[in-house]
């Protein structure tokens, strides 16, 4: 990143190349087909671009790239979901209609998101990087400065936690997550 910020054209190609596939991989789980997420990359790698002298030196990239691109997609949902229906005529086909279980897919993330913010950083960061980044709990253990055991007790207690959170019969049980989370 420095390199690219000093002007090297070459390192830009050297952060798509490296970074693209990592953010396709973590912006399908928001979007439904390829052209959405690719189009999000694209609009991740611009604002990359945009903002790259105000990266800081010494700063780690890529949780800073991660949060330019779920900001970009939690953006893009809530324009879809702000975005006003049009009526369908009746002798129009109705396989064109979206399905209707993306409004359910748009509450369950967004419930997911809520969950996680109310998990223990150490369990969130662990959820986040195990789930959302798919890295192995040994890759993980390195980055936060632990044994892949505790990682693994670390996600144990964070998806425990979570389907606690996210259960149908939970709306009101603060107390049992709170206890479970070490809160």
């Amino acid at each position: 990143m420095q390199a690219y910020v000093s002007g090297d054209a070459e390192a830009f190609n050297e952060l798509f190349r490296r970074y693209a596939p990592l953010l396709g991989r973590v912006l399908r789980r928001f979007t439904m087909g390829p052209d959405p997420i690719a189009d999000l990359v694209q609009q991740t790698f611009l604002q990359l671009h945009r903002a790259r002298f105000d990266f800081r030196p010494g700063s780690e990239l890529r949780p800073w790239l991660m949060t330019i691109a779920f900001n970009l997609a939690r953006e893009r949902l809530r324009r879809n979901k702000r975005r006003p229906e049009t009526g369908i005529d009746a002798s129009v086909d109705g396989s064109l209609a979206s399905p209707p279980h993306e409004q359910m897919r748009f509450e369950t993330r967004r419930d997911l998101s809520m969950a996680l913010e109310r998990l223990p950083h150490e369990q969130r960061e662990v959820v986040r990087l195990h789930f959302i980044e798919e890295l192995s709990f040994e890759e993980i253990g390195t980055k936060v400065g632990a044994t892949a055991g505790a990682v693994r007790v670390r996600a144990h207690r964070g998806y425990t936690a979570l389907r606690k959170l996210l259960s149908p019969r939970s709306s009101s049980g603060e107390s049992d997550i709170d206890q479970e989370t070490g809160s």
